[in-house]
This record gives C-alpha cells, sequence and structure tokens, in this order.
C-alpha cells in the first residue's frame, strides 16, 4: 500500500491560509500593545479600511499559496508574501476609498503602513504560513497508528 505524497493541496492551502489570519492578527494585537500604536493610524479612514485590507490580503494569500502547495517549493513563500502584503496595501487604499475618504488619506495610510512594525508582521506571518502550507504538501509523513493497528502484520 502507497502513502499519498502529503496533504492534498487544497487541504494544505487552506489550514495555511487560516494558519495566516490568524497568526495576522495576533500579531497585529501584540505589536499594536507592544508600541502602544494603532495598525492604521489615520483618522477618517474608519475600520472598514482594515476589515477590506485584511480580507483582500487574506484572498491574495490563498491563491498565491495554492499555487505554491501545488509547486511544493519552498521559495515560492517569498512570492505568497509579496502577493500578501501588496494586497493588504491595496486594500488600505481602496478601503479607505469605499467609504469617501481622501484618495491622498488613503496612499499615505498605506504608505505609512508599509513603513511600519506592522508591515513587517504581516510579511513575517505570511511567510510563515506559507511555508507550513508547502511542508504540509511536501511531508512524508504516515498518518499517526496505534500498537495494535499493526497485530495483523506482525503474524
Amino acid at each position: 500500500m502507497t502513502q499519498p505524497a502529503g496533504v492534498a493541496p487544497p487541504i494544505a492551502a487552506f489550514f495555511a491560509t487560516i494558519g495566516f489570519a490568524a497568526l495576522a492578527i495576533c500579531g497585529f494585537g501584540f505589536t499594536s500593545l507592544l508600541t502602544d500604536t494603532d495598525v492604521i493610524a489615520a483618522p477618517g479612514l474608519g475600520q472598514g479600511a482594515g476589515i477590506v485590507a485584511m480580507l483582500l490580503s487574506a484572498v491574495a494569500f490563498a491563491g498565491t499559496e495554492y499555487g505554491a502547495v501545488r509547486r511544493a517549493r519552498f521559495p515560492s513563500a517569498g512570492w505568497v508574501m509579496i502577493a500578501t502584503v501588496a494586497a493588504y496595501l491595496a486594500g488600505i487604499v481602496f478601503g479607505g476609498l469605499v467609504p469617501g475618504a481622501d484618495v491622498a488619506l488613503s496612499v499615505s495610510a498605506a504608505g505609512e503602513f508599509s513603513l511600519s512594525w506592522y508591515a513587517l508582521v504581516l510579511a513575517v506571518t505570511s511567510a510563515v504560513a506559507a511555508w507550513a502550507g508547502i511542508a504540509l504538501r511536501r511531508t512524508r509523513a504516515r498518518r499517526p497508528e496505534w500498537p495494535w493497528e499493526h497485530e495483523e502484520e506482525d503474524e
């Protein structure tokens, strides 16, 4: 009986995406707590910019991670990271424009974010989660088994 070559690509990408979102939100929370700053510190943008940015980055992560998992090459995690950060920045701009904020305010908020600790947290969490998804696909591990599951093989 041959074992599959790892976790199926859609499942690995799904788990990596959930892990990315959880790590990013947790990382943003701790960074905000430690630096005593807001993730997006632009009065007038509201919470919509952050929500749209996180949703857009998660969608970008999921799409690029699926491709990376299918190729199962660890350097692909870098491309996933770049796409995720770019999508978050685009999400800040788009999320700021939806409620009617000024274009310059939205773009400056994205620029400020890109130079903050939060951008580093986002980049690291997306790279780590992408790497973990690729590792899930590449693993050759077998499912855990109890000792009595091998009784018929011992005879």
